[in-house]
């Protein structure tokens, strides 16, 4: 993996985090500036220490002030390119139903397409862990499109 597509990987972590365009970029940067101060160079096996110092950063973000609402298109432009506006509307509404945690680790594995490995490394969990969760998350998901799926 390049180093753009980990800088695209880390700001789409960084904004599920904290729902700001600059805030997110901000932090982005930060992240891969203290990530060279401490390693100099990247390659594929250090994601996981980026989305270490990425989640430290958001965290205290987050203790130093709330986040400001996305504009209400943002992820239609972006994530659901090619979808049906019911789709779109039956998706958000359903990840709405789960845990911000869950939420991160459906964006992490389907979204960003991180490995385990990276995802478990990242979230200071074992595999095993990591793989009951993220099922457990799907299954809640697909249930909860089916009855927003049933309710349309």
């Amino acid at each position: 993996m390049d180093l753009e597509k980990a800088y695209d990987k880390i700001y789409r972590y960084t904004y599920f985090k904290l729902n700001d365009q600059a805030v997110a970029e901000d932090i982005v940067q930060e992240t891969f500036l203290r990530f060279m101060e401490q390693r100099g160079r990247f390659n594929d096996y250090e994601m996981r220490y980026l989305y270490t110092i990425a989640r430290n950063l958001c965290i205290d973000e987050f203790r130093r002030v709330k986040p400001e609402p996305l504009p209400d298109d943002y992820e239609q432009r972006n994530f659901y390119s090619g979808k049906s506006t019911e789709d779109i509307v039956m998706v958000r509404e359903a990840l709405s139903h789960l845990s911000v945690e869950d939420q991160e680790l459906l964006l992490l594995r389907h979204v960003n397409k991180e490995s385990v490995g990276t995802i478990s490394n990242a979230l200071g969990i074992s595999r095993f862990a990591l793989y009951r969760r993220l099922k457990a998350a799907e299954n809640e998901l697909r249930m909860r499109l089916e009855v927003e799926k049933n309710e349309g």
